[in-house]
């Protein structure tokens, strides 16, 4: 067992000037997941298009499609693999405040956390950053790896460590993770870092992250925990480290904004 952890711990992404990369547990392979998280992406459309909630407002959708477009090439940064993914950008019109990439680039935005925040471009790209670097560091297949490895530590689903993971063993788990995914603070982190840099490169401003994570806390602090909130916990530290890293991401966002064209 111990042979097999060690195999399956990997780095999914380049440190960047950021400095985020570690050693990930990575037991399913990222196709595998990827094709979960294309279906469950795809049921999603399916059921808001049949409430009529999917895309209803044009002028938001290509706002948050353009955001991203300038987010998505930057991610070379991180992964050489990753502009090539088979990207998607939806908007569904909703009072929720929640946003999430699934894993290979499936991206949905609710528009509740841009309204009821009144979020600007900037601050928008911040929050598509931090959501796409989930997805760049794959921390959904890395929730998925410890479940299965905490399943055959207890003995429970052995096939892991056999002839390989079950289909059914996979497929249960990866749904669970995917549909109601709470990440570490450990993955918190990275995103924070990995997103604040894919916002500077793409000539967005980085500093918007503190008044961004600030709404966040006073949101929570209004009366009941937004969507969003459960699953990216704000607090005053958070807010210090994104202070603590924008030393490192201004000379991008300088950089970016010099090469755009007047």
């Amino acid at each position: 067992m111990a042979a097999l952890l060690m195999q399956g711990c990997q780095t999914t992404t380049s440190a960047g000037v950021v400095g985020a990369q570690r050693s990930q547990l990575l037991l399913v392979s990222s196709q595998q997941l990827d094709e979960m998280a294309a279906q469950t992406y795809s049921k999603l459309k399916t059921d808001a298009a049949a409430a009529g909630t999917l895309n209803t407002d044009d002028t938001l959708r290509q706002r948050v499609r353009s955001i991203a477009a300038r987010l998505i090439p930057q991610t070379r940064a991180f992964r050489a693999d990753a502009p090539g993914w088979q990207w998607e950008v939806n908007v569904i019109h909703s009072d929720e405040l929640n946003a999430y990439c699934m894993p290979g680039g499936k991206i949905m935005v609710y528009s509740g956390l841009i309204q009821t925040l009144n979020l600007s471009d900037d601050e928008l790209a911040v929050v598509l950053g931090h959501e796409i670097s989930h997805a760049l560091r794959e921390h959904a297949r890395e929730q998925v790896s410890q479940a299965m490895a905490a399943q055959a530590a207890i003995g429970v689903g052995t096939e892991v460590f056999g002839l390989g993971p079950s289909a059914a063993d996979i497929a249960d788990i990866a749904y669970q993770t995917l549909i109601a995914t709470r990440f570490s603070r450990t993955d918190e982190s990275e995103a924070d870092r990995i997103g604040l840099e894919l916002t500077a490169r793409a000539g967005y401003d980085p500093r918007a992250g503190v008044g961004l994570w600030q709404k966040m806390m006073r949101a929570k602090s209004g009366g009941g925990v937004p969507e969003f909130l459960s699953s990216h916990p704000a607090d005053a530290s958070r807010v210090q480290q994104i202070e603590a890293l924008l030393p490192a991401v201004m000379p991008l966002y300088t950089a970016a904004r010099r090469s755009e064209p007047r």
